[in-house]
Parts: structure tokens; C-alpha cells; sequence
């Protein structure tokens, strides 16, 4: 498994995970992901929160036959197959992404990367027409549960915070990619994956919000700069068609839904579910990732350091099963499977 070019997310300090996560859109950081530290910077928030209003944009053209592709999830066709149902995109993955992983994650629950079934009936859904909704939602105070959006390679994207006051990046639990593993050991990210824009060209999405506007990158279609965005981090363009940004600072990606979305309890619905193989693991703290890779069709190692000590995951991935292997500085293997 190769490494990606990580994004670099620069983050706005103020609220922070656990799939669940809201800030304070007046201040910003910008940050440079390192191992061990992070240097910090603040900056106001962006502007123009009163976009105009206007029709709702045009929804992405599909292509005729059973498969409707947007654009951006094209780009990835091994990873990502997107099929028209009526008025609903389903999006169907849950390989793991090409690229690194884990790699600078400094607090760590002890989970590690899973495919995840997001096929058939629990694939990801989008409306094939986006419609402006009457009231806007923000993330700053809510969606802290599952999914706000999904990337072009198919990985979803949560809240970059998961409770009021805890950014998940600024307390060094995602990668240099945006990710990280979470409770159900399902991999996903939580800041915009800028490191994307290259793979996927200025032209086309980076991601979609869940309620199916798509998220561009650092730049306007067209290569230009990107104007005022508006507190969900989008904006209108030339034509009146409403799409977010991915940024370095809060929000990040989209800080709400502009579009209308269902909501149940405090999570977008509906959208997939995560099948886990055991219970949640408890924090690490002291520690650093400083590999990850695949050593087989269905199996990984992760190399970590506690408090300067090297310590090793070996695991295979079954349909059903999950075999770990840790290996600490005695270098005393010790074995548990797991079963769902």
C-alpha cells in the first residue's frame, strides 16, 4: 500500500471526536502536521454568511445504462461504484484507501483499519437533486455521530469535532492523510482530503455532503481562487449552483448542510452502518504510528512507539474474523481473534 501526499490541514482551535464532534467559527489555526508537534496559528473566520439565494443548482449529469457516475468518484473506479436508484445515488465501497494510513497519529484508541460493507442496502445514498434547504444545519453543535460526508475514493468524512471543545485533529488523533480508525475499526476522515485534488483535477469534487452538494478543493473549477465562503464553507458560483469547499481551517469541509438532509438523533439519515469485530479499545496516550502498511491481500502491520519503546500489530482480515498479533519490546507475540 503505497503513501498518499498528506493534506495538511491546518485547524481552527476550539471543540473536538468520537464519531461524533463543533467549534468556534471566529478563530482559525493553522497548523503543519508533524510526528510530535504541531505549529499553530490564528486567523478569523471566513465571511459572507448570507449567500444569495437563487434555485437550487443543477444535479450531476448521469450517464445512461445502470451505472450514473459523478464526477470525482469516477476517478476511483476500483474503489467506488455509484448506481442511480430513482432520485438516489448509491455509492457502494469500503476497501481501504490507497495511501498510507494511521502514519502520525499521537493519540490512539488502539483501532486499527477494516474494510467495511458499504454495499447493496448499506451503501452510501445521495439525492440525484440537491435542494436548498429552509434552514440551514450546522456541524458546529451537532452531527457528532456518523457521516457529514463521503471523499471521491469513497472514505466517509465526519465531523471534525466529536464534542463541544475537542477537535479531533488538534488532539493529534488523525493521520497525515485527515483519518484515522475508529471504534468500530472503520477508517475515515475528518478534515477535508485535500491531498485528493491532484488525483481527481481541479474540475471535479474532492467529496459530497450528505445532502448530495459537492465539496471542491482549494481552487474554483476553473483554477482560480476561491471567494467568500459562507459559515457551512461554501458559497454560489457564476451560475447560482450552491457547492462547498475543502479548507486549512474550520470548518474544514462542509460545516453543515446547506441542502436538505433527514436527520435521526444526531446523525444524517439514513447511511450505512459499520460492522464491527470487537469492542471498542481504550486510548493510548504516549504514543506515535510510524507505519502502516499492507503485507498481503487481507493482511496489515502497524508499527507504533510507546513512550520511545517499538511495538508491532500484525492482522489478517476475514469476512467474519479478525486475527491480531501484538508484538511489544520484549518481543513476545501475544494472538487474539476476534469474531462478528
Amino acid at each position: 500500500m503505497t503513501k498518499g501526499a498528506p493534506s495538511h490541514p491546518d485547524r481552527r482551535k476550539g471543540h473536538g471526536h468520537g464519531h461524533q464532534d463543533s467549534a468556534d467559527p471566529s478563530r482559525g489555526l493553522i497548523t503543519s502536521i508533524a510526528a510530535t508537534a504541531f505549529v499553530i496559528g490564528f486567523r478569523y473566520a471566513l465571511a459572507d454568511t448570507n449567500p444569495p439565494s437563487g434555485d437550487p443548482p443543477a444535479s450531476p449529469s448521469p450517464s445512461n445504462g445502470a451505472e450514473a457516475i459523478l464526477p470525482g468518484f469516477d476517478r476511483f473506479p476500483r474503489a467506488v461504484t455509484v448506481t442511480r436508484a430513482d432520485s438516489i445515488y448509491r455509492i457502494e465501497c469500503g476497501n481501504l484507501p490507497d495511501h498510507g494510513m494511521m502514519v502520525g497519529i499521537r493519540n490512539w484508541q488502539q483501532q486499527v483499519p477494516t474494510p467495511q460493507p458499504y454495499t447493496g442496502a448499506n451503501a452510501w445514498q445521495l439525492p440525484v437533486s440537491p435542494v436548498l434547504a429552509e434552514t440551514s444545519l450546522s456541524c458546529r453543535n451537532a452531527f457528532y455521530r456518523g457521516a457529514i460526508a463521503i471523499a471521491a475514493n469513497g472514505v466517509p468524512i465526519f465531523n471534525p469535532m466529536k464534542a463541544p471543545n475537542e477537535d479531533v485533529y488538534l488532539l493529534g488523533e488523525l493521520d497525515q492523510w485527515g483519518g484515522h480508525a475508529d471504534r468500530s475499526d472503520d477508517y475515515h476522515y475528518h478534515v477535508a482530503p485535500l491531498h485528493l485534488q491532484e488525483l481527481v483535477g481541479i474540475d471535479r469534487p474532492i467529496a459530497y455532503a450528505l445532502d448530495g452538494y459537492p465539496i471542491h478543493g482549494e481552487t474554483e473549477t476553473d483554477g482560480s481562487p476561491v471567494g467568500p465562503l459562507d459559515l457551512w464553507n461554501g458559497h454560489f458560483d457564476a451560475e447560482n449552483r450552491y457547492h462547498y469547499h475543502g479548507t486549512r481551517t474550520y470548518p474544514y469541509i462542509n460545516g453543515g448542510f446547506r441542502g436538505v438532509v433527514g436527520v435521526s438523533g444526531d446523525e444524517v439519515s439514513p447511511q450505512p452502518r459499520t460492522r464491527p469485530f470487537r469492542r471498542a479499545g481504550t486510548p493510548l496516550r504516549e504514543v506515535v504510528i510510524t507505519e502502516f502498511s499492507a503485507t498481503g491481500d487481507h493482511d496489515y502491520r502497524l508499527d507504533y512507539t510507546v513512550r520511545g519503546a517499538p511495538n508491532r500489530l500484525e492482522y489478517v482480515v476475514g469476512a467474519h474474523e479478525v486475527t491480531m498479533t501484538f508484538t511489544g519490546p520484549t518481543n513476545t507475540p501475544r494472538t487474539e481473534t476476534h469474531r462478528r
